[in-house]
């Protein structure tokens, strides 16, 4: 109990200040190594070695912004708005796929170009979708209710291509609806049925298999189709146990392919070594453990099942890119969060995380 209305009111006023800092420590860390990974293509593309780092620093100042307005926003608006964003998300997804609206770029289509500006919505779907799947356990409908858009979701992110911001996608719907609490027999046939989709998409498109076997068979073609992953083993062996230092990453020099996006974590394990890359594991898992304790001080099932929403998603993409970049998983093209160059992406990151703050306010404890 409380013992005074004053009481009250700083609890409510009080956030989860380690998982701020948590925040701050990966935005900030990642605008550092993008500058770093980036300067080379920078140099060759634009002659601004700072380019990619200077646009992502805008995109923070941008996602900062809006992580203090959503802070400040009671959650509860997104439990009441959140299926029309939703519905709205999906729109921009279809959109894409029509001529004249959506950007081509390494033979997909994942951003939308509205004239003044471009973004790619499936990174804003994480958040949305979140949204809509905790709205409907907290109103505890039945699997067709989760089922449904999530299929939806999942489709056209497919047709981009786009399978691995797909998984992400399903992951995130498949972990609310296992802690909403559905039909366990129904989640296991779910689980099957989307592993048995997954496999048909990989088997059925060309590129997809030749990841797949490149994966089972790394030596094969070394300068075409396993290139990129010898690359990142390259980088991965060269950082040793301490890493080269940093700025001294010599696969950054235009031999390792997306530096400043998919593949930067290889640019770190070279420069930082296998400590290094055993510290940002660190950082990420302790940041990851913050937004847990959030998910269980959580209010009511739309704040608790919302958050885990958030939560396995960045800790989903983050453990997904680190294992590809490891040579554990086949390559994705997933980033990893707040550290990979996209504006999109950090930005819908950073309104995430003030949502996630917002509700650390109404938690039922402060740790």
């Amino acid at each position: 109990m409380y013992k005074n209305k004053k009481d009250k009111k700083s609890l409510f006023k009080t956030i989860d200040k380690h998982f701020l800092i948590g925040v701050l420590v990966l935005t900030s860390f990642g605008i550092i190594a993008i500058a770093d990974a980036s300067a080379p293509i920078a140099s060759r593309n634009f002659s601004d070695k700072l380019f990619f780092a200077r646009q992502q620093f805008y995109f923070a100042l941008i996602g900062f912004f809006l992580l203090i307005v959503a802070s400040n926003i009671n959650y509860k608006i997104w439990q009441r708005f959140g299926p029309l964003l939703f519905l709205l998300n999906l729109f921009f997804l279809f959109l894409i796929l029509i001529p004249g609206f959506g950007i081509s770029a390494l033979g997909a289509k994942r951003r939308i170009d509205l004239g003044f500006f471009s973004f790619q919505p499936s990174e804003f779907l994480k958040i949305t979708l979140s949204m809509y799947i905790a709205k409907v356990a907290e109103k505890g409908k039945g699997i067709f209710s989760y089922l449904l858009p999530l299929l939806i979701s999942a489709f056209l992110i497919v047709l981009q291509p786009d399978l691995g911001t797909a998984l992400i996608i399903v992951g995130i719907g498949l972990t609310q609806m296992f802690v909403a609490g559905i039909n366990l027999f129904q989640f296991f046939i779910l689980v099957l049925g989307g592993g048995g989709i997954t496999t048909l998409l990989i088997l059925f498109s060309d590129y997809r298999k030749e990841r797949l076997l490149t994966f089972l068979e790394q030596t094969r073609d070394p300068l075409g189709k396993s290139y990129h992953i010898r690359q990142i083993l390259l980088a991965l062996g060269s950082g040793g146990f301490w890493g080269v230092g940093l700025g001294n990453s010599k696969q950054k020099y235009l031999f390792l392919p997306e530096t400043a996006t998919d593949s930067i974590f290889a640019v770190l394990a070279e420069e930082f070594g296998f400590m290094g890359s055993v510290v940002i594991i660190l950082i990420f898992s302790y940041f990851i453990y913050r937004g847990y304790k959030i998910i269980v001080d959580a209010p009511d099932t739309f704040s608790r099942i919302f958050s885990l929403g958030i939560i396995s998603w960045i800790g989903g993409q983050t453990i997904l890119n680190i294992a590809a970049m490891s040579a554990l998983v086949p390559l994705t093209g997933v980033p990893i969060p707040f550290i990979s160059y996209g504006g999109s992406s950090l930005v819908s990151l950073l309104f995430a995380c003030g949502i996630l703050l917002n509700i650390s306010k109404y938690g039922k404890k402060i740790r």
